[in-house]
């Protein structure tokens, strides 16, 4: 009669070696989860976010009043609206402060907004690395486990008359759980960092073009006038 299957049993009669790797396998599972719902939660307010910027911005709102709304404000500002504060805030102290031709303000305005956006990617992309690592390691970590613990199972055998299968299924199923294990942490991570590292580059792209189009606004509107009033920081 079967005895049936019970993991918690396995896991317990395993080797040392094996059940470390285990532990190391569940703690990395643990952590990427953990890093899985924060960034999911701060990619979906960065998209947010870049969707309500665009929304204003594209209402036909004053530049100078839509700057000084989100410099004002108490809130930190990060993403589109970060970049379009940098990027606004240079070109008008610039042209108020220096006097330059509207070209070379555009140009540090951009220049601005670039530094700003790097910032803004590297925050969204930190802990993916992280991901990576448990998706592409984690397997191998398992596999790892599983053949030390095969290995242990037939030296057991040494000296044994009669081999049966019954002497190793035990020792064999402990190992291979730690093959599963490996699995179960590499899969999720790799799942979620092909996902995030897309919408990274998405919102990148968006960046991208939002940074060219005030660059081309900024340009017009410096050389049809004075730089904006109170625009500077």
């Amino acid at each position: 009669m079967s005895t049936g299957f019970n993991v918690v049993d396995l896991v317990l009669n395993a080797s040392l070696v094996v059940q470390l790797v285990l532990l190391i396998l569940l703690l990395a599972s643990v952590a990427s989860w953990g890093v899985i719902i924060d960034k999911s939660r701060l990619l979906k307010r960065a998209i947010g976010d870049a969707d309500r910027f665009e929304t204003s911005f594209w209402s036909g709102i004053d530049l100078t009043k839509f700057y000084r709304e989100i410099a004002g404000s108490k809130k930190d500002v990060a993403g589109m609206a970060g970049i379009f504060e940098a990027g606004y805030r240079e070109f008008g102290r610039l042209k108020q402060e220096a006097g330059l031709a509207a070209a070379a303000a555009v140009q540090a305005a951009h220049r601005a907004m670039n530094v700003s956006q790097m910032r803004e990617v590297d925050r969204l992309e930190r802990n993916l690395a992280f991901l990576a690592t448990v998706a592409s390691t984690s397997p191998y970590v398992g596999l790892f486990g599983t053949v030390w613990g095969i290995m242990s199972a037939f030296y057991e055998l040494i000296g044994v008359q009669s081999a049966t299968i019954a002497l190793v299924a035990g020792p064999i199923s402990e190992a291979l759980i730690a093959t599963a294990m490996g699995l179960f942490a590499a899969i999720p991570a790799q799942v979620a960092y092909n996902r995030y590292a897309d919408q990274v580059d998405r919102l990148e792209v968006r960046y991208d073009t939002f940074m060219e189009e005030l660059s081309s606004i900024l340009e017009r509107s410096g050389a049809r006038k004075p730089a904006p009033q109170g625009s500077a920081a």
